[in-house]
């Protein structure tokens, strides 16, 4: 019997300018298209963003074709291996940003100090460091660095007004910020945003949380927990060695062992994040979903219930 090729993953980021967006979102989409690759690619004039799935040489010529767009050579990227393929459908959209912060600024040259891995636990063990962590909630709640400042937001766009809310306090003693996240972009445009704010020593973690769970030592880590991430992993931990946390397909949470104990998890219905907030007859929906999604494993085919849009 012969082996299943793995799917190649790849999760990239670049802000360039980029005067053409639309332009280039047709050259990605029929690359995409011809190759077999899925996912989603968001264009703007600030750059490029997105993860997106396939065989190994269908991805390296969509990876081509964006490098080849202006200012994008040196792309952001990071590739991981999937079993199966992640991604229902193919999305290629141009929006106002990459990343949606609402607020104005320019990464491509505004942006804080990049700090490596290396350098990182140096720099957060600092009492004169402020160390913000700009991912949502909920990504925070399944593991974050050791004495990191959590915004509380429930997205991106939330990062501004939650900054200006409490800066003096934030500042208050300190000499520097350090912000990052999970592969680089929302904090590479946090620093931009900060420094437009007046704010002058900021820095932040280069290739984010993923590249520094990948080449720091578990034994020498400052991280606590695992990262989650917005694939069919959910989390990974040290070595980006796969975690302990599943998806909530009800309310598409991250839901860990303590919380698939509780009495309100029932998997593919509810978690106890969601579970209050659903009707009967929702999580009836759910439980029917979940019950073709396991009919469709036994025939060993995708349902787009296991997906990631």
């Amino acid at each position: 019997m012969t082996a299943k090729i793995p799917v190649t993953v790849a999760a990239l980021y670049r802000f360039a300018r980029l005067n053409d967006p639309h332009g280039a979102r047709a050259v990605l989409l029929a690359c995409a298209q011809e190759h077999g690759v899925k996912g989603t690619l968001l264009l703007a004039t600030e750059g490029v963003n997105g993860t997106i799935a396939g065989p190994a040489d269908g991805v390296a010529a969509v990876v081509a074709q964006i490098r080849a767009l202006p200012g994008c050579a040196d792309l952001s990227l990071k590739y991981a291996q999937a079993a199966a393929m992640p991604f229902h459908r193919l999305k290629v959209k141009v929006k106002r940003e990459i990343v949606t912060m609402g607020v104005t600024v320019d990464p491509l040259t505004d942006a804080g100090t990049y700090v490596a891995p290396s350098e990182w636990n140096a720099l957060i063990a600092d009492p004169e460091t402020l160390v913000i962590d700009t991912r949502n909630a909920y990504e925070v709640a399944v593991g974050t660095f050791a004495g990191a400042v959590d915004p509380g937001t429930a997205g991106f766009a939330d990062f501004p007004a939650w900054f200006r809310a409490h800066r003096d306090d934030l500042l208050a003693g300190k000499r520097r910020v350090a912000m990052f996240c999970t592969g680089g972009i929302r904090c590479e445009k946090s620093t931009a945003f900060l420094k437009a704010e007046g704010v002058e020593q900021v820095h932040h973690l280069d290739g984010g949380i993923l590249r520094y769970l990948e080449e720091t030592p578990e034994a020498d880590s400052a991280w606590r927990g695992e990262c989650f991430v917005f694939d069919q992993r959910v989390a990974v931990g040290h070595g980006l060695s796969p975690g302990t946390h599943v998806l909530c397909h009800a309310c598409r949470m991250p839901v860990g062992a303590a919380d698939r104990a509780s009495p309100l998890y029932v998997e593919g219905e509810s978690c106890p994040a969601c579970h209050d907030t659903r009707t009967p007859e929702e999580r009836a929906g759910y439980a029917e979903r979940h019950r073709q999604e396991l009919l469709a494993a036994a025939r060993g085919e995708a349902h787009v219930g296991r997906v990631f849009d």
